[in-house]
């Protein structure tokens, strides 16, 4: 029986074949976008993975219906499983917002669904990585939500040679739009064909365009120029006194198609061009308002940054995570009389922290060895008794070969000297060749 398509079975490295994706690399992901959200000081939330199928036509219209995994469930509720984490954090931050001191700092890594045609980077179904900041109106939160995208993707091993945020403002466009047009019906139109400017012919752009009584060549002329506004100003000095200025630039040919954006609006690129955006976001002022039927006005903003495009792009720049299966020790029972006290030395060390296996059932010592080399063991232990009755335990360095013999009181620690002496690999990110 086959996968459902634009779905993922994510397998155990090493990979069997190469059509599933790599559970080690997911969690590896995750930690580091946890990891980077703690340290900003965000917290974590979660909402359904089904939500009323309103929630989303009210933000996006009926149109998104077509792009959604909905149905009516068994208690006649039109539902829908979530496409977005926004309208989940609107609906929750809304409801609850008195409960908590501004601004709201939170993230979550969701998996979102949509009925969408395949390609490249983009699936049925992906993780992402979602952080926002709700109550916030100084551009000093702009700053700061792009400093944490910034460095979510430096936690796994890219670096200004590898990506550009682009940041762009639909402030600036609207000043552009009302400079060239007074028919205020028309912005929605409009910025869809802006967004769509690198993916389409020229030639359809600008027919566009001229229909909306804009010359594409202003337009041009306008990204050309590039010039931050004051508000663009503000945050990019703010990520210039951060050190993080190379890693972003100023271009107006990022406006983000979604028309509930207010403000500024960024997205990450890696340079070489390889890849769909990485991650993309911006403030969103008035969502909130609209979601919560007028009842609470509070300024946000956000971005998503899924795992698709990502764990592509860190397989393309040879950022993976160590393959190799990691255990800290194997426990060789060579003695069934001892197989007893060796499952105690077994819990001892499993309650201390340390990953341990063993053979399930009696097994030759060459057969258990050379399962402890396939689990990437770092040590062996076996325990033996003394002639004079004693039981002793003897641990190997696998690394050196070494090997002596201490108490079984002292396994724990010497274990530890092991995994101390080698370091911990199981978080390593290394270049492949």
């Amino acid at each position: 029986m086959d996968r459902i398509p634009g779905f993922r079975d994510f397998y155990p490295e090493p990979l069997p074949t190469t059509d599933v994706w790599s559970a080690d690399l997911r969690r590896l992901i995750f930690e580091r976008w946890a990891d980077t959200a703690r340290r900003y000081g965000f917290r974590e939330y979660d909402g359904p993975p089904l939500e009323p199928l309103e929630l989303y036509t009210t933000k996006s219209g009926a149109e998104i219906v077509s792009q959604l995994y909905n149905f009516t469930d068994k208690g006649g509720r039109e539902v829908a499983m979530r496409p977005e984490m926004t309208p989940t954090l609107a609906r929750m931050a809304s409801a609850q917002e008195r409960q908590y001191k501004k601004p709201i700092k939170w993230y979550a890594i969701p998996q979102l669904f949509r009925y969408e045609r395949q390609q490249k980077g983009r699936l049925r179904e992906h993780f992402q990585f979602n952080a926002d900041v709700v109550g916030e109106s100084d551009r000093a939160a702009d700053a700061e939500l792009i400093a944490l995208l910034i460095d979510s993707l430096r936690a796994l091993g890219l670096a200004a040679s590898d990506f550009v945020v682009r940041l762009s403002s639909r402030n600036a466009w609207q000043d552009f739009f009302s400079r060239h047009c007074s028919e205020g019906s028309k912005a929605c139109e409009f910025y869809q064909v802006i967004d769509k400017l690198e993916r389409e012919p020229f030639e359809v752009s600008a027919a566009k365009l001229e229909a909306l009584g804009f010359a594409i060549n202003d337009v041009q002329a306008f990204i050309t120029a590039g010039q931050p506004t004051d508000e663009l100003r503000l945050i990019l000095d703010n990520l210039a006194a951060r050190g993080l200025g190379a890693f972003v630039k100023v271009d107006y040919g990022v406006i983000r198609g979604l028309d509930y954006y207010t403000g500024p609006v960024f997205e990450a690129f890696d340079l070489k061009g390889e890849f769909r955006a990485i991650a993309g976001g911006g403030r969103y002022d008035n969502l909130i308002k609209v979601m919560s039927g007028g009842r609470v006005d509070l300024p946000a903003l956000g971005f998503g940054m899924g795992d698709v495009v990502l764990a592509e792009l860190l397989k393309a720049r040879g950022l993976t995570p160590d393959v190799k299966p990691r255990l800290a020790a194997f426990v060789l029972i060579e003695d069934e009389a001892l197989r007893a006290d060796s499952l105690a030395l077994i819990q001892r060390l499993r309650d201390a922290g340390s990953s341990v296996d063993y053979s399930f059932v009696p097994a030759r010592s060459d057969k258990q060895f050379k399962r402890a080399l396939e689990l990437g063991a770092r040590a062996t232990v076996r325990l033996e008794r003394s002639p004079g009755g004693d039981l002793i335990a003897k641990v190997k360095d696998l690394a050196t070969r070494a090997e002596h013999a201490v108490a079984p009181d002292d396994v724990v620690g010497a274990v530890a000297s092991v995994e101390n002496s080698r370091g911990s690999a199981q978080s390593d990110v290394r270049a492949e060749p």
